[in-house]
């Protein structure tokens, strides 16, 4: 039912314009082509506008709501303020004794860990001496444990049978005799008592009896391998030593004699040598023992003292933990109350600086909610104006807008009551540039304008005093503007062909009832892809074809008579001179002849009063453009606020 009403108020604006162009006397056709031009351009201008209307509305829907945000929030801000600045002090405080209780600490650290270093260096000197006698002992010992050794390798080698050889004998050679008493001696065996051969009344000691006693103990053996050379009695000492320098006690000759006496030549021999070495090294032992003892002790007590040390720096590190953890939380409140003030002085700038917006957005987005359900009716006419109203006359437009109008109330299509084209399709800042320009300061011009914006097909425009032809050439001075005259002979072509590919305006004055049919392609936008690029037919040309492109025409006929194969290529509009406009020029003339300086400041006001307007529409666009697309608080984005 909706789409049927439209449908049918589209049918009854055609018939009225062809009513109209009777009642004006005006040559106008309502064709098949016209009425799908309407249809098009309604379509496109509903979808724009309700998308334009609907971001609009969002945009000042969620500036209003940060704004709000922000106006709540600033009672919550200073109650958090009080807050945090108690836990901010007494925190402070808590660090403040806790640096002291590190400071004290420390310092007990570092007089504990002078102690040890001391100690650990007096260990280290203790150490190095014991080390130093130890070494010296090692290097005397050094000189008779080859011997020793060499001994104990000789003792090693004798079996049970070289023992029984040397004991079985009965008359053993002196080196075998002299051998064993030298052992006896070592091994305190005493000697027996005996007749001297010489002189048979004294007694001589014979050691050769119990020698072979002691070689028949089956511990013989073993008593030389673990005998204790470190303690042996200087007696035995003494008792052994006239034996070495005896010729029957030389290695070589007990060796000849018998080898188990060899071996144990061999070992009272190194045993003799053993103790002269140790006699030398025992007092030296007795130090290095005395230097380990001290060292030992010194080390125990490092040990204790260092034990202290780790304790000291253990709860030194849990002190230094517990302060790091403290100051963070300082740092953290100290980073909360900064950012509380900022956004509490964000806040007072945004509500200072917006607050009195407040009231403006919220009526202005209530606004454009209902101007968003009156989309439908008001592009319904707006698309209907732009389609036949640019031939006729302000009042003409008046009143069949006037008759639309009721007509989309009586069928329920939501419009505005009072509508006005420049109130759906204007932009105040645009119009502003376009007054600027030149162009008539009068409704049915600044219409025009707009139509020539939103129109879809090529503006003609019926010009009999030259307004749109002057507003043209201001306008679009800037951008390069060609200008053609299709009956002033010249390059026409050329001039098309250069502005066509290069995106430079053409106008074309003073055109006739019929049109040169080199504009067909431009007329129709004939534009098709080739290569990927926009290209049009011009003549005997294909052109790149550039979306900067713009074609104005114009014609000084007070009353055109165009056929429909040309009406339906051009948005026709009336731009002949109105009351209202000729009143705005000739006070123009008049106070520019009497009073210049009047006009000089008029149109510095007029051009800073347009650049003011320009700059407030952008700020607010600005403004309202960051508060909805910032994420999250708004008082939390620097550059937002």
């Amino acid at each position: 039912v909706y789409k049927f009403h439209i449908a049918h108020t589209l049918y009854c604006m055609a018939v009225s314009v062809v009513f109209g162009c009777r009642e004006l006397g005006r040559h106008t056709y309502v064709t098949p082509t016209s009425y799908l031009e309407l249809i098009y351009t309604y379509n496109e201008l509903l979808g724009a506008q309700r998308s334009n209307v609907q971001q609009l509305q969002r945009r000042y829907e969620v500036g209003l709501e940060k704004l709000l945000t922000a106006e709540g929030e600033v009672n919550v801000m200073k109650q958090e303020l009080i807050e945090l600045q108690p836990k901010l002090i007494e925190t402070g405080k808590e660090v403040e004794e806790t640096l002291r209780v590190v400071d004290a600490q420390t310092k007990e650290a570092a007089a504990k860990k002078e102690v040890v270093e001391g100690e650990e260096a007096i260990a280290a000197e203790k150490a190095a001496a014991a080390k130093a006698i130890k070494d010296e002992c090692e290097g005397e010992l050094a000189v008779a444990m080859p011997m020793l050794e060499s001994a104990l390798t000789a003792l090693n080698t004798l079996t049970k049978a070289d023992i029984t050889e040397v004991r079985s004998m009965k008359n053993p050679p002196a080196p075998v005799k002299v051998t064993m008493e030298a052992v006896c001696q070592l091994l305190n065996v005493k000697p027996k008592k005996v007749n001297d051969p010489a002189n048979p009344t004294k007694k001589m000691d014979d050691y050769w009896g119990p020698s072979q006693a002691l070689l028949g103990d089956t511990t013989f053996m073993t008593q030389l391998q673990e005998y204790d050379k470190d303690n042996i009695s200087p007696a035995y000492i003494q008792a052994v030593r006239p034996y070495l320098d005896k010729p029957e006690f030389q290695s070589d000759t007990v060796k000849k004699a018998s080898k188990a006496a060899y071996g144990l030549c061999c070992w009272v021999r190194a045993m003799e040598a053993y103790d002269k070495v140790a006699k030398v090294v025992a007092p030296k032992k007795a130090k290095l023992q005395q230097a380990e003892g001290e060292y030992y002790t010194l080390m125990e007590g490092l040990a204790a003292k260092k034990a202290e040390l780790g304790a000291v720096v253990a709860a030194l590190q849990a002190l230094n933990d517990k302060l790091a953890s403290m100051q963070a939380r300082r740092q953290q409140l100290e980073e909360e109350v900064a950012l509380c003030k900022t956004k509490l002085e964000r806040a007072t700038k945004l509500i200072g600086g917006l607050g009195g917006e407040k009231t403006r957005w919220s009526e202005v987005a209530k606004k454009l909610a209902a101007d968003y359900t009156n989309l439908t009716g008001d592009v319904l006419l707006s698309a209907g104006f732009i389609a036949y109203l640019g031939p006729y006359t302000a009042a003409y437009r008046e009143r069949a807008v006037g008759q639309w109008v009721e007509r989309c109330r009586s069928v329920s299509i939501p419009c505005s009551e009072h509508f006005k084209l420049v109130t759906v399709l204007g932009q105040p800042v645009t119009i502003r540039s376009w007054l600027l320009d030149g162009l008539p300061n009068d409704s049915l011009s600044i219409d025009n304008a707009i139509v020539i914006s939103k129109a879809r097909r090529w503006p003609l425009m019926i010009d009999p005093q030259g307004q749109a032809n002057k507003w043209i050439k201001t306008m679009e001075k800037k951008n390069q503007l060609e200008v053609v005259k299709l009956s002033g002979g010249g390059d026409i072509i050329r001039q098309l062909e250069n502005a066509v590919q290069f995106g430079f305006p053409v106008l074309i004055e003073d055109i006739g009832e019929e049109l040169d049919p080199i504009l067909e392609p431009l007329l129709l936008k004939a534009i098709f892809k080739q290569g990927g690029v926009n290209c049009i037919r011009l003549g005997d040309s294909t052109l790149e074809y550039s979306s900067s492109f713009r074609l104005y025409m114009t014609t000084k006929l007070r009353s055109p008579h165009y056929l429909p194969e040309v009406s339906v290529k051009v948005t026709l509009l009336n731009f002949g001179i109105t009351r209202e406009g000729l009143e705005d020029q000739l006070l123009g003339i008049v106070v520019a002849q009497e009073r210049p300086e009047l006009e000089e400041e008029k149109a510095r006001l007029v051009l800073a009063g347009a650049e003011n307007a320009r700059q407030l529409k952008e700020i607010e666009d600005k403004i309202i453009a960051v508060l909805s697309s910032s994420e999250g608080n708004v008082l939390e984005d620097e550059t937002a606020i």
